[in-house]
């Protein structure tokens, strides 16, 4: 039976992909090596990393516009840290959408005052707070552009002299965004791009160097850059499998392509959670997520029966987050419509059971 995989992360990935990175796996390019023991300093390995950096610039378009693509490790949570490391002198400023969120400002503490300039905590992250103000003299404002547990994403984001900092990393490349209004992008592999182990970093130059302290060498963004991504050993395979999501993505027209058909997705999901009496979405509606759409049965006592009817349609991964509850479906861009589908089609079925 094929597995429709709606798992929040590690993500599901396309199949070509899949099957080119096992090929890999056994034989890298024809060299009778395998490209997980091949040296990270080859010729082969080189072009792959320098491949996999332009195509996330080319595909955000941000190619000659003064960013520069990192292929990191430690995934979002280091760069909880590496943001306020290397951005934070005074104070900053973070919109509180989440737990990310919550544990990017903990992070951030540890350098400097920071403002929470906004948060929707009070109704357990369920919305967008809208209609805050951003104080001046902020060193970056940081924000999550989606948010994975509560199902919601920003759709409209603040004008703001202080550098944008973003944490994409579960709708990176899923929609159209003018992304040079962001200083710095970053976004673990594993929610939409590839498998757990690499981090893409997209960050503008010019935001380095202003702190007044001294960054270790692993956590310097200016040391990554001036080594083109390779200062240290990099995860060579998450790496390899995210180019070819890359390619991938670009083959089927980018991101502009991709978003019309995570819109059609998004709203198949939607139009039932709020047709069927059985289900009730947990995200405002104004704010639900494209990518994660939570939500609960109005009878828990259904709970066993829909259950089952998601385990025998080979719906996998859609069990909500421990703080939320309920479902969640994540539709990232490997997903297909037709995975969509079947979903709703247990959901209907649930009702005309009812």
């Amino acid at each position: 039976m094929k597995k429709h995989n709606f798992s929040a992360g590690p993500c599901i990935l396309p199949q070509e992909v899949l099957l080119k990175a096992s090929e890999a796996v056994m034989d890298f390019n024809g060299s009778g090596l395998s490209l997980i023991e091949i040296s990270h300093r080859s010729k082969d390995f080189v072009e792959v990393m320098e491949n996999a950096r332009s195509l996330a610039l080319e595909i955000l378009g941000l190619e000659n516009k003064g960013y520069k693509a990192l292929f990191l490790q430690g995934g979002a949570s280091m760069q909880f840290l590496m943001t306020a490391y290397n951005l934070l002198d005074k104070k900053s400023g973070y919109l509180n959408t989440g737990t990310w969120s919550s544990k990017a400002i903990k992070e951030a503490k540890l350098f400097g005052d920071v403002v929470e300039v906004g948060s929707s905590k009070d109704e357990n992250f369920n919305y967008i707070p809208k209609g805050y103000s951003v104080p001046e003299g902020l060193d970056y404002l940081h924000l999550t552009s989606n948010n994975t547990i509560f199902g919601t994403q920003i759709k409209k984001f603040p004008k703001t002299d202080a550098p944008l900092v973003c944490d994409m990393s579960s709708d990176i490349f899923s929609r159209q965004l003018d992304f040079s209004q962001f200083d710095l992008i970053y976004a673990g592999a594993q929610k939409n791009m590839g498998p757990a182990g690499a981090t893409l970093v997209v960050i503008k130059e010019d935001i380095l160097g202003k702190v007044n302290r001294q960054i270790p060498s692993m956590l310097d963004y200016a040391v990554h850059i001036s080594k083109d991504s390779m200062f240290n050993t990099p995860p060579v395979f998450a790496v390899y499998t995210s180019m070819l999501t890359l390619e991938w993505l670009k083959s089927k027209g980018g991101i502009s392509a991709i978003e019309e058909v995570n819109e059609k997705k998004s709203q198949l999901v939607y139009s039932e959670i709020d047709l069927n009496p059985l289900f009730e979405g947990f995200a405002k509606k104004e704010d639900r997520s494209h990518m994660n759409a939570t939500f609960n049965l109005v009878d828990d006592r259904l709970k066993e029966t829909f259950d089952t009817m998601v385990k025998e349609a080979g719906i996998n991964g859609i069990n909500g987050h421990r703080s939320v509850g309920g479902y969640r479906a994540s539709m990232y861009n490997a997903l297909s419509l037709e995975s969509v589908g079947i979903l709703v089609d247990v959901m209907s079925e649930l009702e005309r059971k009812g």
